[in-house]
């Protein structure tokens, strides 16, 4: 082993998650030093990062949904250092993690510790930057309006329960694209920018997406009356709808929509009505399995 310290940032909720403490336990016992803090309020995640640098730690650890992995991904990437992420995925989603082939279980996403970091890209928009996915469409009002209460129920199905209970509710957004060699123009139920493959709790929208070549996979479902018609089948069948998609991959794609547009960030929203989106080559260093689906070249 060649990682003998690491730094845990752990979403507050997490405190009391007994099988946290068992893997944090573990890897001490094997040598591993792990300092753990937790997170409170907004902006813990970014002071924590730099508290983490400034004592010298080279590996951070994020435990907690996708939100919280975008945030401390965020605070390394614009700290332009060396070190490197590893994903103990808590949340109720966990899309990227689940994408990416990192384990749910807490001690074998500590486990990849002893794997080395590749470098992977992030999205950015509007001066933020995202892990996984930005959204937009019935698919990012559904992210936004789904309970914590409900989540915790129903783990991830609670965004289809949502989405089928909101259906009356759910309208087309109006859109038009423009990238390097690309162009689109209409009405669409949903849109997805993506640096992985899914979002909403397991709704895959970019299903060949890279998260190292340096492009952004852009995927939209258009609205034509026959489609919306079914949208309830759609959902209910979990977007099992991939031959209606417009599908590219480019390094930035600009979206602008005169009504605006409700976009989610990996659970951080974000409206506009002219946006660019840009995909930032090797922006972070993470830990992941050796044949991970998410980069283009296993690792030997």
């Amino acid at each position: 082993m060649t990682t003998r310290k690491a730094f845990l940032i752990l979403h507050g909720k997490q405190a009391l998650n007994d099988e946290v403490r068992r893997a944090v336990e573990a890897q001490r016992a094997s040598g591993v030093e792990i300092a753990v803090r937790l997170t409170w309020e907004a902006g813990d995640a970014q002071r924590l990062v730099g508290e983490a640098l400034a004592a010298g730690y080279t590996h951070i650890i994020a435990g907690g949904g996708d939100g919280t992995l975008r945030d401390i991904a965020e605070a390394i990437a614009r700290a332009h250092t060396d070190a490197s992420l590893v994903l103990m995925p808590l949340g109720t989603a966990n899309d990227f993690a689940r994408a990416a082939g990192v384990p749910l279980d807490c001690a074998g996403a500590l486990a990849l510790l002893d794997a080395p970091a590749r470098a992977i890209d992030l999205g950015e928009v509007g001066g933020q930057m995202f892990l996984n996915m930005a959204t937009g469409g019935f698919g990012s009002q559904i992210t936004a309006s789904t309970s914590d209460d409900l989540k915790k129920v129903l783990g991830g199905a609670a965004y289809l329960f949502t989405g089928l209970s909101r259906f009356a509710e759910l309208r087309p957004a109006y859109g038009r694209l423009r990238g390097p060699g690309f162009e689109w123009e209409g009405q669409l139920l949903a849109l997805g920018i993506g640096n992985g493959r899914q979002a909403g709790g397991g709704h895959v929208l970019c299903p060949t997406a890279l998260a190292d070549d340096g492009l952004l996979d852009v995927s939209i479902l258009p609205a034509p009356t026959e489609v919306f018609g079914t949208l309830k089948d759609l959902l209910a069948g979990g977007l099992g709808v991939d031959n209606l998609f417009v599908r590219a991959r480019l390094p930035w794609v600009e979206i602008h929509s005169a009504e605006g547009l409700d976009i989610n960030l990996d659970g951080e929203p974000l409206t506009g009505d002219n946006l660019r989106f840009s995909a930032r080559k090797g922006a972070l260093n993470v830990h992941l399995p050796a044949h991970s689906p998410l980069v283009t070249k296993p690792h030997a």
